[in-house]
């Protein structure tokens, strides 16, 4: 989903270390308050599991307006929460860039993009709660808003940035992204009944991993 697929360089030096510095910045207070935290087995549990199963859905590509693909990145959200998730999405990408996808200028940029999905989903997914009981429709919903907020800030990003070596004007480039953005939506309702299944799935056999999880 959203993901910037740029190359190393299509950022200048000044803003590829200014999108690490506010991901490292991110990752720090993450790993401060892990420490503080004192996880428990399940909770490295499910932020283990999560990590794999992001990181082998991320490298499937789907062949459709030049390579799109899931991220789980809103699932990442309900399952771990927005502190483990912060340090998912950082392993995700890290480990992404060793096997070619995208540049690792670029990780911090794509770890601010992927780290406002997994928000998202999480608050969306807590706040539905009070409007509905379906896990399926609050995560499908969440998932939905997750990625349409990673599509927003990786719009904001590449526009603050620039791309160096481009001649278009912002408005083009921004005409461009909206065509991605849509694209990228139509995968999202993909992904949010992805997602809605396997949370359904799991408020079944595992309720303890969801957030008012069903019995």
């Amino acid at each position: 989903m959203a993901h910037i697929h740029l190359p190393d360089g299509s950022f200048t030096i000044f803003w590829a270390l200014a999108w690490w510095i506010c991901a490292l910045a991110l990752i720090g207070a993450a790993l401060i308050w892990a420490r503080r935290r004192r996880l428990g087995a399940r909770e490295i549990t499910v932020a283990a599991f999560v990590t794999a199963a992001s990181f082998a859905v991320f490298q499937v590509e789907i062949p459709f307006f030049g390579g799109v693909h899931l991220n789980l990145t809103p699932l990442t959200g309900i399952l771990a929460g927005p502190v483990l998730g912060s340090l998912i999405v950082f392993i995700v990408n890290i480990l992404s860039a060793a096997t070619g996808h995208g540049g690792w200028g670029l990780i911090g940029a794509n770890i601010l993009v992927n780290f406002s999905e997994v928000m998202t989903g999480y608050l969306t997914f807590r706040a539905l709660k009070r409007v509905t009981s379906s896990l399926f429709s609050r995560a499908g919903i969440a998932t939905f808003a997750g990625l349409f907020m990673g599509n927003i800030v990786m719009i904001a990003i590449i526009l603050v940035s620039g791309i160096q070596g481009v001649t278009q004007t912002s408005l083009q480039i921004f005409t461009g992204l909206s065509i991605l953005v849509a694209v990228n939506m139509g995968v999202a309702v993909v992904e949010a009944f992805v997602t809605g299944f396997i949370v359904e799935y799991m408020g079944k056999v595992k309720p303890d991993f969801l957030d008012g999880g069903r019995p």
